[in-house]
């Protein structure tokens, strides 16, 4: 069962701790996994790159196969990473709330957590970082995410999708090398970029 399944037939209130943190732990592993894979990948990468480097032009064509090979692999785990990331975002932002249950039951903000749709909810959820956030904090962050309009959100999504066209339009014409590119776009700076948005 889906965790969005979940959430459609357990309100917040019904949802236990222990589940979440199993799903947590479970999402966390698989998020490290792919995350080890996508390295291996791009090590692979530069690995055929190199050994392009002073190679005749039908070892360069082969490799070149190879690499194209190789970057469909990753991008295909790069969006699987993603969505895992997403959902590991939602279970620990779900693992906050429940432990600021009682308090957030004293707040109007606790009708609007149980009231509003899965899919709202799980969107909401997926944007904002509430973890070793102080109860004060969580709940601003909540009305704040609460408050922001899906229309807002899908132009900060199409706002990265133009900087990956563009960052490959650079490696392309040669004016930015893969490494610059790859230290800007790493996922590892993305969610960083994200942490320092929410902190």
């Amino acid at each position: 069962m889906g965790l969005l399944d979940k959430l459609r037939k357990n309100p917040i209130e019904r949802m236990k701790l222990q589940e979440l943190r199993e799903e947590e732990m479970r999402l966390k592993n698989q998020v490290e996994r792919i995350r080890k894979d996508i390295n291996r990948i791009e090590k692979e990468k530069k690995d055929k790159f190199q050994e392009g480097i002073g190679a005749d032009l039908i070892k360069k064509k082969m490799l070149a196969q190879e690499i194209k090979k190789l970057d469909t692999e990753a991008k295909l785990k790069m969006k699987n990473f993603m969505a895992l990331h997403k959902q590991y975002m939602l279970v620990t932002n779900l693992l906050v709330i429940k432990k600021y249950e009682q308090e957030l039951k004293r707040t109007k903000l606790w009708e609007k957590l149980t009231k509003v749709s899965p899919e709202e909810l799980e969107t909401a959820l997926i944007r904002i970082n509430l973890q070793g956030k102080e109860f004060e904090e969580v709940v601003d962050n909540l009305n704040r995410v609460f408050e922001i309009d899906v229309t807002e959100f899908e132009a900060t999504e199409d706002e990265v999708e133009k900087q990956l066209l563009e960052a490959w339009s650079s490696v392309e014409a040669g004016t930015m090398d893969v490494e610059s590119v790859e230290k800007m776009l790493s996922v590892e700076k993305s969610l960083e970029g994200e942490k320092e948005k929410e902190g």
